[in-house]
Formats: structure tokens, sequence, C-alpha cells
């Protein structure tokens, strides 16, 4: 389900889902360029659409201690440079209203954290960009409430949305993802992702970092793309136990072409059995 005002998420030679990929932040100005690279080449293989994805910096941390950022400016204009050089759309998160004007200068997609996706002014900020707004569902609000974050959007004249799942809380230091959620918001005439690497974290932790269960995110990826979810969302890394964010649930960069060559499989075969 691609809305006409979304070109960025099709591919001209095939029907297959589109990827959201990309290391969970900025490390360093060399890092999105090269890890962009990888996936591009390999997305054109497999004729996949793809944006990529970095936050510019992190506000959301377990620990004061973590690593947040190398500066605003330096990791966007970073990431504007995979835009640049590549030609492909380009995707970061934001956290107040203020750094929506800000990270819509750098980038194609503005993406809403989990965590802030109630936040009315948040969402009308990100609207008035007129960017492409991706907003992953709360891990704490069903997936039918977030009708009324589409409203909020299109409330001021944007209705180039996509929803994200990314799992729900399940007691205090596990999410599980609940597939009828795929269904239920595509519903709501938005595409749907489900973001298979942050649905397997294990957050609040007493070791002051989140964990998570990096195994399964063949499964999840799997169950997404026989849901007939309409995109995928990985973030992934070289070395993932050496990352600055988000390492334990990563894909290690290594393994991601023979799982996107799964998931291919899986859409082909659901396209012929619907054609």
């Amino acid at each position: 389900m691609i809305p006409d005002g979304l070109p960025l998420l099709r591919h001209k030679n095939s029907d297959n889902f589109f990827l959201i990929a990309g290391p969970c932040i900025v490390e360093n100005p060399q890092m999105p360029l090269e890890i962009a690279s990888v996936i591009y080449d390999i997305c054109e293989r497999l004729e996949i659409p793809f944006i990529f994805k970095a936050s510019y910096k992190k506000a959301n941390r377990t620990s004061i201690h973590s690593f947040t950022g190398i500066g605003d400016i330096l990791a966007l204009k970073a990431i504007a440079d995979v835009r640049n050089e590549l030609r492909i759309p380009v995707l970061t998160d934001f956290h107040t209203a203020e750094e929506a004007e800000l990270a819509a200068a750098y980038v194609d997609v503005l993406q809403v954290p989990a965590f802030l996706c109630r936040q009315t002014e948040l969402l009308v900020a990100a609207a008035l960009t007129q960017k492409v707004i991706n907003v992953k569902k709360g891990q704490f609000i069903s997936p039918e409430a977030m009708q009324f974050v589409v409203e909020k959007l299109k409330s001021q004249g944007n209705n180039r949305i996509i929803l994200t799942e990314r799992g729900t809380t399940f007691g205090y230091n596990d999410l599980i993802v609940d597939f009828r959620s795929i269904p239920i918001m595509q519903s709501f005439d938005v595409p749907v992702v489900v973001d298979i690497t942050h649905s397997l974290q294990q957050p609040n932790t007493s070791a002051g970092v989140s964990g998570g269960s990096p195994q399964f995110i063949s499964t999840i990826g799997k169950a997404a793309v026989a849901a007939s979810a309409d995109g995928i969302f990985i973030e992934t890394h070289p070395e993932p136990s050496r990352a600055l964010s988000d390492g334990a649930n990563m894909l290690q960069l290594s393994l991601l072409e023979n799982l996107l060559k799964q998931l291919v499989q899986i859409r082909k075969a659901l396209n012929r059995n619907y054609s």
C-alpha cells in the first residue's frame, strides 16, 4: 500500500518491500557513507527501494554516560552526504519541535521516536516541514490509537506518512510484536513498516544499557514480510559489539544481504499467490 505521494518507497523494476536501514547513530563523519554504500549495492542487486537511516543524536539513553553524538550539524551533514553521493533518500529522527526544522534541511524523511509519538506539538512541527514523516508506534499504545497520530499530521496538510511497528512493552525488560498491528495501521491508508531490530530490544536493564536478542531478527523479518508489511526497518553495523548505541539488537552488516534475499523470496511468493 504505497500512496502516489510516496514514490521514494517504490522500485521501478520490482514490487518489493522498501528498506529503511543504517546504523543507530552517526559515530564519526565517514561512517554513514561507508555503511550506506554497502547497503545501497545490496539493494540495487535485489531491486529493493532503500532509505538510509542514521540518528544525528540520541536523546533517549538509559545512562547519563551513554554516547549521544558527534555534534548536530556535523552529523546531519554526514547524513546529507549519503543523499548527495548515492542519490538516495535519507532519514533521521528528532526530539523537539525546534529540531524538526533543523533536521528537515538535511533529510528527506523525518522520524518521530516511539516515546514521542503522542506529542502533538512535535507532530505538528514535523508535518509543517512537508517532509515524509515516519512515526514509530509507541511501545505503550495500541495500533488502533495511531489513527489519531495520522489525523494530527494530516491536519497540517501533510499526507506523506509512514507508521512503524517496533514492539509493545511486555513486562519491564522485553517487547513483543503483535503482527495484527500491520493490517490495523494499514487501514489508515498509510504504508506500515516493521522494525525488526528494535522490536528485539530488552530495555531498562540494570546494566544501564539496553540488551537485545539479535538471533531472532530473521524470524521477525520473515514474519513481517509474510504478514504483508510494506517496509522493513533494520539497524545494522559492521561490528555491533563495538557500536556506540543499540549494539545489542543490531544486525551485523555482513549478514544483511543473505537476510534480504530470504525476505525477497517470501515477498515474491506472496505476490504470486495474490496475483
